[in-house]
This record gives C-alpha cells, structure tokens and sequence, in this order.
C-alpha cells in the first residue's frame, strides 16, 4: 500500500494567503539567500503538532544549472533542508523554543518522484517526539499530488 499524506490537503485553502509569509520566516529561520527553502506557512494545528508550508521551486535556483543538466532536479538534500527548515520554524515560532535550532538527524529518508522548476513542493510536517531542547518530525514532501519523499527529521537547540 502507497504511503499516505500526514494531512489530506483538500482539507485546506492551499490558494490561500500563506499564514507565515517569507520574509514573517526569515525573522525565524537564519537561513537566507540561497539557502532559504521555505516560502511560506499556509496551516498549523498547535494541539496536533501538524504544519503545512510550501516552497516554489523556480529556475533561478541555484542548484538547476548543474543538477541535471537538461532536466533540472530538485535534490534530495535541498528537499530535506526544506523539511528541517519547516519544523524549525514551527518550533521556534509557535512553541516558542527560543535559540538557534540545529539539523541533529535524518532517519528513514524515501524519495518517490521527481520536483522540478516551475512545481509547488508543499512540506507536511508532524511534531512525533517535543522537548523543549530537541524534537523529531516526520516530514513528507508532495508535489502535483504525488508524496515525493518522506522522512524524519531531528533538531535540536544549540
């Protein structure tokens, strides 16, 4: 049986006005330039610890010229900073861990299908393990409905 989404996107205005915008982001996450891989927040549940963010892949970035040229791909480190990127800022911003929060691990990494420019990476992300100086979060990145990856990500406050 294919793997399931953490949360059923028809469930949620996915056109609507992000929650946490890019630059509401950047006053959270330190990542910027090129290394910014989450657009915005388009939903949260605090009491399920569920979080829905996207980022737009487009051809400016950096990665497209050289990873594959001719036909572009996302790789699958970018996607899992997008991942990590998600559940720092929902930690940060609405559970209020303050500091700087470190990349501390990935487990179970799949990659199902391809994101390409021109695509919304939506990034679903569900707080499974919460202390207040480290969290773990499954994390799923879909794309024109397809579950591209999935996997577990961990952070930690430095």
């Amino acid at each position: 049986m294919p793997p399931q989404p953490l949360i059923d996107l028809s469930e949620i205005d996915l056109q609507s006005k992000p929650i946490f915008d890019r630059d509401q982001i950047m006053q959270v996450n330190p990542q910027s330039y090129e290394m910014q891989q989450l657009d915005g927040i388009l939903w949260y549940d605090k009491d399920k610890y569920l979080v829905v963010g996207y980022k737009d892949v487009t051809e400016k970035e950096f990665w497209v010229r050289g990873h594959i040229p001719g036909r572009p791909l996302m790789p699958a480190v970018i996607m899992i900073e997008a991942a990590a990127q998600l559940s720092s800022f929902f930690v940060r911003k609405i559970y209020g861990v303050e500091g700087f929060i470190g990349f501390a691990g990935i487990e179970q990494a799949k990659f199902r299908a391809p994101v390409e420019p021109g695509k919304r990476l939506y990034l679903l992300g569900e707080i499974t393990r919460f202390k207040k100086r480290r969290y773990t979060c499954k994390a799923q990145g879909i794309v024109d409905n397809l579950i591209a990856f999935e996997t577990n990500v961990s952070g930690m406050r430095v």
